[in-house]
């Protein structure tokens, strides 16, 4: 499994500690930045780390801002993109097996560094259960799809 890892100035401390988890994992991924405090645009990030998804070039993504709801959001707009904010391991869980999310996003500000990296842990080790959710998901690209406005 190859992760596309981002995060804003907000996230920045809390990516540098998932990178070390992942690095302990044996987990190969790539940061594309922050690579610092200083101020940028969560947007940016989002785009970056979703579009490498939807181009097949890596698996899964983690995404980090000060609250994981902006980037999230920013992250979602990308066709393709399954983003969810989890905050604790229940929903990093339900996110993979029921909605086959393929982007985490979290708050550095909102969680601490042991509780995210569960939450990493949990969502990285989980896997889609398909069924019925095959199904739901299949509706979330149709309706993603009825409303690109490049379909327009």
């Amino acid at each position: 499994m190859r992760i596309a890892l981002g995060s804003d100035h907000g996230g920045y401390e809390l990516k540098e500690e998932i990178k070390s988890l992942l690095e302990e994992m044996k987990i190969e991924f790539k940061d594309f930045g922050t690579f610092s405090t200083d101020s940028v645009d969560y947007p940016d990030i989002a785009e970056l780390v979703a579009g490498t998804i939807v181009k097949g070039e890596f698996e899964r993504g983690i995404l980090i801002c000060g609250t994981g709801i902006g980037i999230g959001i920013a992250a979602n707009k990308i066709p393709g993109i399954r983003a969810a904010l989890c905050h604790d391991v229940f929903s990093a869980r339900a996110t993979r097996e029921h909605n086959n999310a393929n982007v985490l996003t979290m708050g550095g500000r909102i969680i601490g560094s042991e509780l995210a990296k569960e939450i990493v842990r949990t969502w990285l080790g989980a896997d889609f259960s398909g069924g019925r959710h095959q199904r739901r998901v299949d509706k979330i690209s149709l309706l993603e799809n009825k409303y690109n406005k490049s379909n327009s």
